[in-house]
């Protein structure tokens, strides 16, 4: 083999934006390092698919960053050098990689490759994998060769390198290409740009399949985080012919990619000013519009490409033709089978107060659980709560664009078996928003028969009724212990040490205790939602309009649910944590993610965790965000937020006590003075119905966490084959557990096939493009009747600064608003006294209630978690507002009706700060 000249492999970044030129001749298309774009063209096959393109690029002008790529060749000479060579046959593909990363680079390749850095003038590389079968027609590779960012100095170059070359070997890579042939591989060494935007262009839309739609996602900081799926991005439909953009979604952007430390990319906080800026300028987005026209037309297929933007300079990364083709989603019920068209088209669906663990979007491994629960424990909650016919289970709920709904009309209808829901206007009025008329609405499956059956079933539900108002107490203590007995015996369990038939045997276990605490938990809250409808009925006859007051009384009661419970607990270990000086010392220190190693690593943190930190977890440790979501982590995976509010309520130096112990309503004093002048039957009755009330509602927030452990118990499970399959190289990262498919997850553990058959990469794929697809839609009303089609719904954009929504709680306040995306990285934001604004919240969300000024949701109802809690605290609440998150901005000084139902902007922070 010929030894490279520097002449060969010169190249020079020039002014004008930091755009390369070659500045000297390129090498030889049969040397080992080859300078892209310069010279003659080499023989493809030495840089492999990826440096093959970019060199192409170059020579078509385009704007790539100056790159050397160490060819096929020289790792061929690699592994011959060091004897690798000997033995590749039959070794496992990890045997080989540890083998080439422990090599030493033989010095006549150490001493090629450096030269060529020099001559590229030393900067900060990205050093990228480039193998022999990467970008083709057939096969992208997309991630599953390694690339190692932002690495400077020789030694860190040559380990880059060898990191790269290993790659060829990983598991994931031999899964993806299913063959044992590895084949060969080549290095790119390209000069590093530290953007201050980065993305990915797409010249087919991947949702519609339209050629003349580019899609475009954008993203502060390196583009990384967006491909790997770990930060927010912006979104653009680009019509090219102009260019114009046809449609644009800008989300709320809290962390972006970037390098922390020399070497090291990781996740940073974006700028508070930037978080609900266009990533992209106009001018900008024409530009890469054009370039990838450019693109596109020189390699005659359609592309997918990685770009980035510095100082107002666009660059392109990667390019590589689109390998798949879109199969969209295009149902528009939320039925996932076909139904008789009366059916199909009048059905009532709902996502509105059917759990808050169902809340929001849902991954889809999040989705896939959530058919389990439809199938194999629904059943048995309906059962329990008095319905002896449950019917067809398969109806029961829907699913539409990654959201879990609720077939109210089959519900209501199988409701029609118990006394008090013969009326299914009782049930259906608290199941629907502003978007649907009931006046207009007809049940399609009519109500339940009478005669014989009516009267099997009335007596079923009484039967039913008289046990569980009978055992009801007995159980919940038993769903207590059960509780803590289970998340004990997990606590104490290496599932990392259980064979795949041993951690198959712990999964049904624990499914079965999923099961059970469902059925359990089930007749509490159907209960108490029962006892509140009489309630309802009973004081609007009785009281007329102080009856309103007595249920807001009866409704805000909630001292001793364990969600604000738990805000209480977090306010007492800031307290705990304030009276010891190096305990508060090493909360406050660094990440939040890093407190818990650092406390258990201090004396005093030790003592401060094992006293108070155990105990907390142990009761409160399995809530978390959206409980059905099996991919979100619970507090005691990830503490993080305990801490970030640990610190805001040591800061704040309030006491819980004053926040909880307002002022009461006055109109809750008027119903009581009603109250009071009833005849006593009436009176009686309705402290009955209170009672009951108030007694169903404690206990269904006591079995509560009872339920939502038996669902973090899963998780632990799902996470373990995650963490396995990763190591197997099926997975790339733990990310992708959310790609998975629960029914899989059974299957694999239940030996029904080798790993990469169970969870092939292409079923993998198309799940995370789905969900990708359905986070860049309008997200679909809350209740409809029928279908939603989203090509025909009409996107409102509100104008001017006014939105209504639902007065959830009374009060009205004028506050500077804060958008709160993601709680874990911006709990620490929000102050004292901000009015809180977001999409929706759950449990978790419960302790930022205790220093809100007032919160303000995007969707939500009178029920949801957002309102209940809001009126614990008595904190002004409007929810449903729609677009909250798109039209305030963090800042904003805001005015809260919680009377009427009305935000209004008042003061926007440009004026603030102009």
């Amino acid at each position: 083999m010929t030894t490279p000249t520097s002449a060969k492999r010169a190249a020079k970044t020039t002014g004008g934006g930091g755009r390369a030129k070659p500045a000297k001749p390129a090498a030889a298309p049969g040397d080992e390092i080859v300078v892209l774009g310069a010279g003659e063209v080499p023989d493809p096959a030495l840089l492999g698919g990826k440096a093959a393109r970019l060199d192409g690029m170059l020579r078509a002008g385009l704007p790539v960053p100056p790159a050397f790529c160490l060819t096929t060749a020289l790792f061929d000479r690699f592994v011959r050098e060091t004897g690798l060579d000997a033995g590749i046959a039959g070794t496992e593909p990890a045997k080989l990689r540890e083998r080439v990363l422990a090599a030493d680079v033989p010095d006549g390749i150490a001493a090629a490759v450096l030269e060529a850095y020099g001559e590229l003038g030393r900067p900060r590389v990205a050093v990228r994998s480039s193998a022999s079968a990467e970008d083709s027609a057939s096969h992208s590779f997309a991630g599953q060769h390694d690339t190692v960012l932002d690495t400077a100095g020789d030694s860190a170059l040559l380990d880059a390198v060898k990191v790269c070359w290993a790659s060829l070997w990983t598991d994931r890579a031999a899964a993806y290409r299913d063959a044992s042939d590895a084949g060969s591989i080549a290095v790119v060494v390209q000069q590093m740009v530290h953007a201050d935007t980065g993305g990915v262009l797409f010249t087919r839309d991947p949702v519609s399949g339209r050629t003349d739609r580019f899609v475009v996602e954008a993203c502060w900081g390196l583009g990384e985080g967006l491909v790997a799926g770990k930060v927010t991005s912006d979104f653009f439909l680009v019509d090219p012919d102009g260019p114009r953009v046809v449609d644009r979604k800008i989300r709320y952007k809290v962390t972006k990619c970037a390098p922390v430390e020399p070497g090291t990319v990781g996740l940073v906080k974006v700028d508070a000013a930037a978080r609900n800026t266009p990533c992209l300028k106009p001018g900008e987005l024409a530009e890469l519009a054009g370039l990838a026209v450019r693109v596109r037309d020189h390699y005659g297929a359609e592309q997918d490409i990685e770009w980035a933007v510095r100082d107002g300079v666009p660059y392109l990364l990667q390019a590589r033709p689109i390998t798949t083709t879109p199969v969209p989603d295009r149902r528009t019920s939320p039925y996932l089978h076909p139904q008789p068209e009366a059916v199909q088209k009048g059905t009532l669906w709902s996502r509105m107060d059917i759990g808050e663990i169902f809340t929001g979007i849902m991954s889809p491994l999040g989705q896939s659980f959530a058919q389990y629960y439809q199938h194999n424990v629904h059943r048995g909650c309906a059962v329990s709560t008095g319905v002896r016919d449950p019917g067809d289970m398969s109806v029961h709920m829907g699913y539409l664009q990654g959201h879990v709904y609720l077939n109210i009309s089959y519900t209501a209808y199988m409701l029609g078996q118990c006394l008090p829901t013969r009326d299914q206007s009782r049930f259906t009025s608290r199941f629907v928003s502003e978007e649907v008329d009931l006046d207009t609405y007809s049940n399609p499956f009519g109500t339940w028969p009478g005669g014989g059956e009516e009267l099997l079933s009335a007596a079923f539900w009484l039967k039913s009724s008289i046990s569980e108002l009978r055992n009801m107490k007995k159980r919940a203590r038993r769903m207590v212990r059960s509780r803590f007995y289970e998340f004990d015996r997990a606590q104490g369990i290496d599932l990392a040490r259980l064979d795949r038939p041993e951690l198959n045997a712990e999964l049904k276990r624990r499914l079965a205790y999923f099961h059970d605490m469902h059925v359990g938990y089930m007749p509490y809250y159907m209960n108490a939602f029962g006892f509140y409808g009489v309630l309802e009925a009973l004081s609007g006859a009785w009281l007329g309009q102080a009856g309103a007051g007595l249920r807001n009384r009866v409704k805000s009661d909630m001292s001793s649910l364990r969600t604000v419970e738990s805000a209480r607990e977090i306010w007492a270990l800031a307290q705990v944590a304030r009276r010891d000086p190096r305990v508060m010392e090493i909360i406050r220190a660094g990440a939040a993610a890093d407190v818990p190693a650092l406390l258990r690593a201090d004396e005093a943190g030790r003592a401060f965790w094992d006293r108070h930190m155990v105990p907390f977890l142990r009761e409160n440790g399995t809530r978390g965000r959206q409980e059905m979501e099996l991919t979100h982590p619970r507090w005691i995976d990830d503490p993080s937020y305990v801490f970030q509010m640990i610190r805001r309520y040591a800061d704040e130096g309030f006491s819980i006590d004053d926040v909880l112990d307002r002022d009461p309503d006055p109109a809750e004093d008027a119903a009581a003075e009603a109250l009071a002048r009833l005849p006593l039957p009436k009176r009686r009755a309705i402290e009955k119905v209170t009672e009951l009330y108030e007694t169903c509602s404690r206990l269904r927030e006591t079995t509560r966490m009872s339920m939502i452990t038996s669902i973090w118990l899963v998780r632990c499970v799902v996470y373990e084959v995650g963490r396995r399959l990763v190591a197997a190289g099926v997975l790339r990262s733990l990310d992708e557990v959310a790609d998975l498919d629960f029914a899989d997850v059974q299957e694999y553990l239940a030996g029904g096939g080798d790993a990469r058959e169970v969870f092939s990469r292409a079923k993998l794929e198309e799940a995370r493009r789905t969900f990708q697809a359905y986070a860049r839609l309008p997200e679909p009303p809350l209740s409809l009747v029928g279908e939603w089609d989203v090509t025909k719904a009409v996107r409102p954009a509100p104008d001017g600064v006014r939105l209504e929504g639902l007065g959830a709680s009374p009060g009205r306040v004028v506050g500077r608003a804060r958008i709160i995306e993601d709680l874990v990285w911006q709990a620490d934001e929000f102050q004292v006294g901000e009015v809180l604004v977001t999409r929706f919240t759950d449990a978790s969300w419960t302790p930022l209630f205790a220093i809100a000024g007032a919160v303000v949701t995007d969707i939500g109802s009178m029920l949801s978690h957002s309102s209940i809690v809001s009126r614990e605290f008595r904190v002004p609440s409007v929810v449903n507002t729609k677009h909250a998150t798109q039209t305030i901005k963090t800042g904003d000084l805001v005015t809260v009706d919680g009377d009427r139902g009305v935000v209004e902007v008042v003061e926007t922070d440009e004026r603030k700060n102009g």
